[in-house]
């Protein structure tokens, strides 16, 4: 039976400007609950990202409902959980942990956030060579939404390349043989020239880590970009992107999106995403930000 008071929190590094708390906060405001969600950043408090477990324990017994878990702790915070549900095992990467009875169990509410963001900002994207820059736990995440999409190859690009392979070994195994691709860094001027759009997975954009992830000249105006980190809501990539003419997804509707699924398993109860976008829309104080259905968002 669904409770009418919830503690919630987000575990992470660099997380001050996270909109989630508002967000998640304002939606059940809208169905009369009692919510309070709490940021714990591992940089603030002096926590290694190898000790997301004592944060963990620590939340469970003060009586925190659940977390949600981001950059840089998707995948290290696995070995401390009690139970992972299907998508989360498949992807090696948790962002949602729901305490429930006594145990920790890790969801992955990316997959299903960012594909609902696709499909609602780029519909009529090509998809047959889909280049993506970012192979860690959002990366995981993306790249099998993408797949699961229709693209017909995904090329796997990481500052590691052995995170890029294994990534890469792991989507085959579910989507098929030479679906994904890894890739060098070295190859990615190469690859970016002959691809219908690009997926930027890594934290470069974030307010703390500024900048563009590759040079602005191997963008070219018939690319498509989505990018995945959302605060700022326009990052380099975003803004440099759209002024060459790519049509642009930023990372806003996948934050509200992964952020409803992630208060349906906190909560029990349905959230709204429409007006959860709204919300969002004015949290980032970018009226219309966020692309409609149908258009191709950033054009010219």
């Amino acid at each position: 039976m669904p409770k009418d008071s919830y503690l919630v929190g987000l575990i992470g590094e660099g997380i001050g400007p996270s909109l989630s708390p508002a967000l998640h906060e304002q939606e059940a405001d809208e169905q009369g609950l009692r919510y309070l969600y709490r940021r714990l950043d591992i940089g603030e408090i002096g926590v290694r990202p190898e000790g997301v477990g004592e944060l963990l324990r620590a939340a469970r017994t003060v009586g925190f409902d659940g977390l949600n878990v981001t950059h840089p702790c998707k995948q290290l915070v696995i070995e401390h959980l009690d139970e992972l549900s299907a998508g989360a095992a498949a992807l090696g990467a948790v962002n949602t942990v729901v305490f429930d009875g006594g145990r920790a169990i890790g969801h992955n509410t990316d997959v299903t956030g960012f594909a609902a963001s696709f499909a609602r900002g780029l519909p009529e994207a090509r998809m047959e060579r889909v280049v993506q820059l970012g192979a860690g736990g959002a990366g995981a995440a993306v790249a099998h939404a993408v797949l699961t999409l229709g693209a017909g190859r995904i090329v796997l690009v990481d500052a590691l390349p052995e995170r890029a392979a294994a990534l890469a070994d792991s989507l085959n195994r579910h989507f098929g043989e030479g679906r994904a691709v890894p890739a060098g860094m070295d190859e990615l001027a190469t690859h970016i020239a002959g691809a219908d759009g690009i997926v930027h997975a890594t934290p470069t954009g974030m307010a703390a880590h500024p900048g563009l992830p590759f040079p602005a000249e191997l963008l070219h105006p018939g690319l498509w970009v989505a990018e995945v980190v959302y605060r700022p809501l326009e990052t380099e990539l975003v803004r440099t992107a759209r002024n060459l003419g790519c049509a642009v997804l930023d990372g806003g509707g996948m934050a509200v999106f992964q952020a409803a699924d992630a208060f349906r398993l906190f909560t029990g109860r349905e959230p709204d995403a429409a007006r959860m976008l709204t919300h969002f829309a004015e949290l980032a104080g970018a009226e219309g930000a966020l692309p409609t259905p149908g258009a191709a968002a950033g054009r010219g």
